[in-house]
């Protein structure tokens, strides 16, 4: 695991679209078509800025979405496929495929069947994510399921993850967050080649420090990254104030 500190969260979030952009770029080099994997939140902000300015030829590029609450429409402002057409989707024409969760759907069992069966036909060659304030990796809140080989799932939200949900300001009240989610499985995380974490802000402080410096563990669900073979870690002088080496 390599860990890069920057000054603030704008260095992190250029340094962190670098690096996912050369992973990219090496990946197109070996094979015709490549395969991603997108986060949102406020983490993700000036990472994706950056990321869509890369010099990539998206026509070749699969993005496949990590997570969406079920029941919130995709007009609701803090809907995650709104989140990723905003801000990546709607500003690249060319892009090949926009593989979103559709946390509206009717059946919310078909709708992680298709997602499943979707990504298990692809080798994913770069996640870009986050943690939680609670230490969560994607959806997957504590104790998150380490042992499911399910590639999404259909998870409970906790108190804390719909909290910090409301503290970023996509909800007015905690009773709109809403308590469920699909998530991509920790399992179908680990399977990407190279793995790029952006996290800024202090109020992350706590959970990296956890995430990279104590047990791996279900009950601090990003812990798992330590045993990822290519992880690199991006933080601010903020979320890195707790590490012990810095």
């Amino acid at each position: 695991m390599n860990v890069i500190i920057s000054e603030n969260k704008e260095i992190l979030g250029v340094k962190a679209a670098q690096a996912g952009i050369l992973a990219m770029q090496n990946a197109l080099e070996q094979k015709s078509r490549i395969a991603i994997i997108l986060a949102t939140g406020a983490s993700q902000f000036e990472m994706l800025e950056n990321l869509i300015k890369g010099d990539i030829d998206w026509s070749r590029v699969t993005i496949f979405h990590l997570d969406e609450y079920i029941g919130l429409s995709e007009g609701h402002r803090a809907s995650f496929r709104r989140y990723l057409h905003e801000r990546v989707v709607d500003k690249l024409p060319s892009l090949y495929r926009f593989v979103g969760v559709n946390g509206s759907a009717e059946n919310i069992e078909q709708e992680i069947a298709r997602l499943s069966s979707l990504i298990s036909e692809q080798d994913i060659d770069v996640c870009f994510a986050g943690i939680g304030e609670n230490g969560h990796l994607a959806f997957n809140d504590p104790p998150a399921d380490f042992t499911t080989t399910a590639p999404y799932l259909k998870v409970e939200l906790d108190e804390a993850c719909r909290q910090q949900q409301l503290g970023e300001k996509w909800f007015n009240t905690l009773a709109e967050v809403p308590t469920q989610a699909i998530s991509m499985s920790i399992h179908q995380i680990m399977l990407a080649r190279k793995l790029i974490l952006s996290i800024p802000d202090r109020r992350k402080a706590q959970a990296v420090k956890q995430a990279l410096e104590g047990p791996v563990v279900n009950t601090l669900p990003a812990s798992v990254v330590q045993h990822h073979p290519d992880c690199q870690v991006f933080l601010d002088h903020e979320s890195a104030s707790l590490i012990s080496e810095r």
